[in-house]
């Protein structure tokens, strides 16, 4: 059922169909996006990050909890939303919690656009604001890496050991935009927050490919059109772009020979459909 691709050194595992369900595993990450479907073998991560309130990407989320005693995991996991749906997500799962009379417990962390958090020493995730008739928020992880500082290169070990106990500072921080997530929005989040382009992966929504849905009814559902992602071909600069929450106007057989179609050469050999290879939509 689940549909599995690797994009540079990470793999991106899950299900993703539009308007349906989503639910992506990066397991290089330790992270989920989304809990639109819950298969038992996302019981076991700890930190869920949350697009949006919409049943389609959080309807889940309670039967994931129910779950997680199969994988023996008695501390609740770390899910991260946008602020706005905090208090609304904690009251539905209390309400579940007594229904089935078991506790649906989570570590509720609501983050709003621009904010940033650790989610251990060298991994943080930053919010972006997307756009779409709820609350909702793209995320950009990025890696925190200690490097040198060039003015200590060519210098022995002793020498640098010498200078650290002495409490001089001999590492600079580097951020490195590694993964973005981006779903149920308008395309204006790649121009307002044009970091996303410089993420090494980039996994983002194209719910609709060609002339079976107008450029007009994508933007008000606040999807994106693959029409918008070429008029933006130049501006990518990700090694690797997953594109899912495809449609299912379209069969999963000519997802790609669609893109062949459309996509100029240059940003189609970076693409990366995500959709089974069985030739079914799960479900």
């Amino acid at each position: 059922m689940l549909t599995s691709v690797t994009a540079g050194p990470y793999t991106v595992r899950g299900v993703s169909v539009g308007g349906v369900y989503t639910s992506i595993h990066v397991p290089e990450l330790g992270v989920l996006f989304d809990t639109g479907i819950s298969p038992r073998s996302f019981g076991a991560i700890d930190t869920i990050l949350l697009s949006h309130g919409h049943a389609d990407h959080v309807g889940a989320l309670p039967a994931l909890l129910g779950i997680r005693a199969l994988h023996g995991k008695t501390k609740p996991p770390r899910v991260v939303m946008p602020k706005e749906i905090v208090e609304d997500l904690s009251t539905a799962l209390a309400a579940l919690t007594k229904l089935q009379r078991w506790p649906l417990d989570i570590e509720a962390l609501g983050m709003l656009p621009g904010e940033e958090l650790a989610l251990r020493p060298d991994l943080h995730v930053r919010a972006v604001r997307t756009f779409h008739p709820v609350p909702s928020l793209a995320y950009l992880l990025v890696r925190r890496v200690a490097k040198l500082r060039p003015e200590l290169h060519g210098m022995t070990g002793p020498e640098i050991a010498a200078r650290k106990r002495a409490g001089e500072d001999i590492t600079d921080i580097e951020d490195r935009l590694e993964l973005a997530y981006a779903t149920d929005t308008l395309i204006s989040v790649l121009d307002h927050s044009p970091e996303l382009l410089d993420a090494r992966v980039l996994i983002m929504e194209c719910t609709f490919l060609d002339e079976r849905k107008s450029l007009e009814a994508a933007r008000a559902g606040c999807h994106i059109h693959l029409d918008e992602i070429i008029e933006r071909a130049d501006r990518f600069k990700n090694e690797h772009i997953v594109l899912m929450h495809v449609s299912q106007l379209y069969r999963t057989d000519e997802v790609a020979h669609i893109l062949d179609r459309r996509v100029p050469p240059a940003l189609r050999k970076r693409i990366i459909p995500f959709v089974p290879a069985d030739g079914h939509w799960p479900g």
